[in-house]
């Protein structure tokens, strides 16, 4: 019966590490010395899949060598009352970080 409870608080030790390590990865950026190319001037917008979807507009993604574009899409609001918030770079000190786009 000791070991079955050690076990289990070994486990919970284990996986809340992990979660931690997890949480701490999502928030690394990268910094790109490089600044990004103008967005597109001209994105072709298909009307929605469905109505209420939103465009999620294309925006230059770094690859580790070099930016790449990432056309626009459209996807569901993850409930009723959200904006997106799009997705940009901004420049921090010698660099360019990117930020995420989110719901607000």
């Amino acid at each position: 019966m000791k070991k079955t409870a050690m076990k289990k608080t070994w486990l919970t030790a284990v996986c809340g590490l992990a979660l931690t390590l997890g949480a701490a990865a999502a928030e690394a950026q990268v910094v790109v010395r490089i600044g990004p190319p103008p967005p597109r001037p001209v994105e072709r917008i298909p009307p929605p899949p469905r109505p209420g979807w939103v465009w999620h507009e294309g925006y230059h993604r770094w690859d580790g060598v070099r930016y790449v574009w990432v056309p626009g899409y459209y996807v569901a609001p993850p409930r009723p009352g959200v904006r997106w918030i799009p997705g940009h770079w901004s420049h921090r000190g010698g660099g360019y970080v990117w930020i995420e786009g989110h719901w607000r």
